[in-house]
């Protein structure tokens, strides 16, 4: 920067600096002439997990409570039954459901999409693999369990 330039930024504080002498200013994102493209904000990654859609302003988020509270560490070699999130989604719940539906989750109908949302084991007929529901787990009689 010189020692010109640094002394063209020494004006008080209550004068703006003009165009053509231009002072480091976090406003312009600009400290001692270095420009710091990672303090802004126009990055559009934010996507709806359902729609895959960009996302504007900010994601309403849910995560799946944990299927059991572990009494050992998880080795590194396990792999999770459920990634517990957070997922983004747009604010309508079918883009929610919508997204239950790819991943093969089932629905507990007398639930509603919530911020969190609860793991129930569905055992398959034949003793195979466990299918997963999700619920929010408000309601106190037992699970009516649809396709998402």
């Amino acid at each position: 920067m010189g020692a010109q330039g640094a002394a063209e930024c020494t004006k008080p504080a209550r004068d703006a600096c003009s165009t053509a002498r231009r002072c480091a200013t976090i406003a312009s994102v600009e400290i001692v002439n270095v420009r710091i493209t990672t303090v802004t904000d126009d990055n559009v990654a934010r996507r709806c997990d359902g729609c895959l859609e960009v996302i504007a302003g900010t994601p309403w988020r849910i995560n799946i409570l944990d299927i059991v509270a572990p009494e050992r560490a998880a080795d590194w070699t396990d792999a999770p039954a459920i990634n517990p999130g957070p997922f983004e989604f747009h604010p309508d719940p079918d883009h929610v459901r919508r997204w239950m539906a790819v991943k093969g989750y089932l629905f507990c109908r007398k639930g509603e999409v919530r911020e969190i949302m609860r793991p129930i084991p569905i055992p398959a007929a034949d003793g195979g693999s466990v299918r997963w529901a999700l619920c929010d787990g408000i309601h106190r009689d037992d699970h009516e369990i649809v396709p998402a």
